[in-house]
């Protein structure tokens, strides 16, 4: 049970991470790179754990490397989709507005 809140804080902090790298990240949340990172982590870890890799010999590393590199990829597909989506939805908008 430890693990999962030493993965969740992980990964939230990764999730930071991405969040402060992203260009446009005043484009949406601060909190929703780590949310992502923490959900995908988790089933991750429930999966990889569910599959028996966490205490066979040589084989405990898995769960944890697995997880964290989950939750990095798809935070930051998250941030990358949703920067440039809701950039051109601002510019689209900011256009109609100025038209009128």
């Amino acid at each position: 049970m430890i693990d999962l809140v030493v993965i969740a804080l992980i990964a939230a902090g990764l999730g930071a991470i991405v969040w402060a790298a992203d260009k446009k990240h005043h484009k949406y949340g601060v909190l929703l790179p780590s949310a992502v990172a923490v959900v995908a982590a988790m089933l991750t870890w429930i999966i990889t754990v569910a599959a028996g890799l966490s205490y066979n010999p040589g084989w405990t590393w898995v769960p944890w490397v697995a997880s964290l590199v989950v939750g990095v990829v798809f935070a930051t597909v998250v941030s990358i989709v949703l920067g440039r989506s809701r950039s051109t939805f601002d510019t689209a908008r900011l256009t109609a507005i100025l038209k009128h």
